[in-house]
């Protein structure tokens, strides 16, 4: 009787993947459709507000029993997939393969694009910029590490936009050639990958020498090499590798996220749950950071982060990250930015994005 009722529903489930091939079908006909009117019209593929619109209302079609999250994952391959008969998309990201940014990366644009790795975040953008790739994905800041300065040199100077953000909760993973921790004798990591574990390591590794690469994939690398070592990486890095997973969830908080940046030319239109990031100096004068945030206090606009940069080749002399809520076509922000360029010695608009949330590592 169980064999019956097994066959049954299995039959079902094949009537309902016919349908849905079907469905998918009807769906990628209508979004080849979308991109001859965007090529004609001269419009980005990529349409991270857009795309931004989809994940949202499908929470609000959902009536289960699929969770949200694995909904948003499916439908993440379906707009990547569609994207790409729209028009081939290519992303420049931060390591090798199975780095995190590469992680960051899949986690937006899906698995339906060119990914190119690069070894430098600088090489990120000058690709991009020199409009050899389309986008480029780059580590900002870590919630326990801080900014990663090299992002924020680079965001001073290029003339791109950030067109979307990505926060990655991070899981740190101990992964080596070896089966067991006794007979290790070297950790290798990217510095903040390292200090994110260090808690953990002094515990259980106090005895290995720690030593700093370019990125978490290099690290894993590097265990390929030597078979006294082990390497901080992702759960990616261990399988593409080949590498034993030795422990999990060895990251010092729980909460351990990186927020990424997505880079590229052209810019969002509003959709009104918007951040914006800019860039400004002040002028040596007393008061003259707190004249600067007076027009966001006046139009009531919530600043999410500000953050001191030192300005190269100039000591002593810094310059203001900040994040805030809204959108550059907002009313209150145009008249809040024309106040500021007032009291500002300089101002850089970095981009308006839609707000990022919290995605776990795949």
């Amino acid at each position: 009787m169980t064999g019956i009722s097994l066959k049954k529903l299995r039959d079902k489930l094949q009537e309902k993947d016919k349908t849905i091939i079907k469905l998918l079908n009807e769906r990628a006909e209508i979004s080849i459709e979308v991109g001859k009117i965007k090529n004609h019209r001269g419009m980005d593929i990529y349409d991270p507000l857009q795309e931004n619109k989809v994940h949202n209302y499908l929470s609000e079609l959902n009536g289960g029993p699929l969770p949200d999250d694995a909904l948003k994952n499916i439908f993440r391959e379906i707009i990547s997939a569609s994207r790409a008969m729209q028009a081939p998309t290519t992303v420049a990201y931060f390591g090798p393969e199975a780095s995190f940014t590469h992680l960051a990366a899949q986690s937006h644009f899906g698995k339906s694009v060119n990914f190119f790795p690069q070894s430098t975040i600088a090489d990120v953008f000058d690709e991009v910029e020199m409009e050899r790739i389309d986008y480029g994905v780059v580590p900002a800041e870590n919630s326990s590490e801080g900014s990663v300065n090299i992002t924020m040199d680079r965001l001073i100077s290029t003339p791109l936009n950030i067109r979307a953000e990505i926060f990655l909760r991070i899981n740190h993973f101990l992964i080596s050639t070896r089966k067991e921790m006794d007979g290790i004798k070297r950790v290798y990591s990217h510095p903040q990958a390292l200090a994110q574990c260090q808690h953990w390591l002094r515990k259980n590794l106090l005895h290995c020498s720690l030593c700093e690469v370019e990125s978490t994939s290099a690290a894993t690398q590097k265990v390929l090499e030597d078979k006294e070592g082990a390497a901080i990486g992702s759960n990616l890095a261990a399988s593409t590798y080949g590498l034993t997973i030795i422990a999990e969830g060895i990251e010092d908080s729980s909460s351990n996220t990186t927020r990424f940046l997505i880079i590229g030319k052209g810019k969002n239109e509003p959709s009104g749950k918007d951040k914006t990031s800019i860039l400004f100096g002040t002028p040596h004068a007393p008061g003259a950071l707190h004249d600067a945030l007076e027009p966001f206090a006046r139009e009531h606009i919530n600043l999410v982060k500000i953050e001191s940069h030192p300005v190269k080749d100039k000591m002593w002399e810094y310059l203001f990250f900040v994040d805030f809520d809204g959108h550059l076509e907002d009313d209150k922000i145009k008249k809040c930015l024309k106040d500021l360029k007032g009291l500002t010695s300089f101002v850089k608009m970095l981009g308006s994005y839609p707000r990022g949330e919290v995605t776990a590592q795949l």
